[in-house]
């Protein structure tokens, strides 16, 4: 049995893993955000934050964790520091006091408008030499796989 376990370890390479291809993948796309983003105070889980915000505006702290998948002590840190950016506002909710609304500023709106060209130059890099119909199987593959996964 012992013999076995150990050839099926030999078996394994890194290098071949999913984890391993998505983990690397992910770290291009974030050094072609680094390289391409001119605004060198954003960063990508502020401009996803930022994006989310003003897709769904009106939202609160969970909306927010929930859309971009970042966890919630990362969330309040990138509001706190959008907010102090001015790029977001936060008020009470109308009716229940405890929860806050997020509203992205006309600011945060502009940011948006003038990264959004950098942001699809920081995809069309990660993408890289994959050709159209590549890069159409990718997107629907990694999404099979998040639908799967919930």
């Amino acid at each position: 049995m012992k013999t076995n376990a150990v050839s099926q370890s030999q078996d394994y390479l890194l290098s071949e893993q999913i984890g391993h291809l998505l983990r690397r993948a992910y770290q291009r796309h974030s050094a072609y955000f680094q390289q391409y983003i001119p605004d060198s105070q954003l960063t990508s889980a502020q401009f996803v934050v930022l994006c989310a915000v003003r897709d769904r505006d009106g939202v609160s702290l969970a909306d927010i964790v929930k859309a971009t998948v970042i966890d919630q002590a990362t969330i309040r840190g990138v509001v706190e520091r959008l907010r102090q950016r001015e790029l977001i506002a936060i008020e009470n909710h109308r009716t229940d006091r405890r929860k806050v609304v997020i509203h992205v500023t006309p600011a945060g709106r502009r940011l948006v408008r003038d990264m959004a060209p950098f942001a699809q130059q920081i995809s069309a890099s990660t993408y890289g030499a994959l050709n159209a119909a590549e890069r159409v199987a990718i997107d629907f593959l990694l999404r099979k796989m998040l639908l799967a996964a919930a």
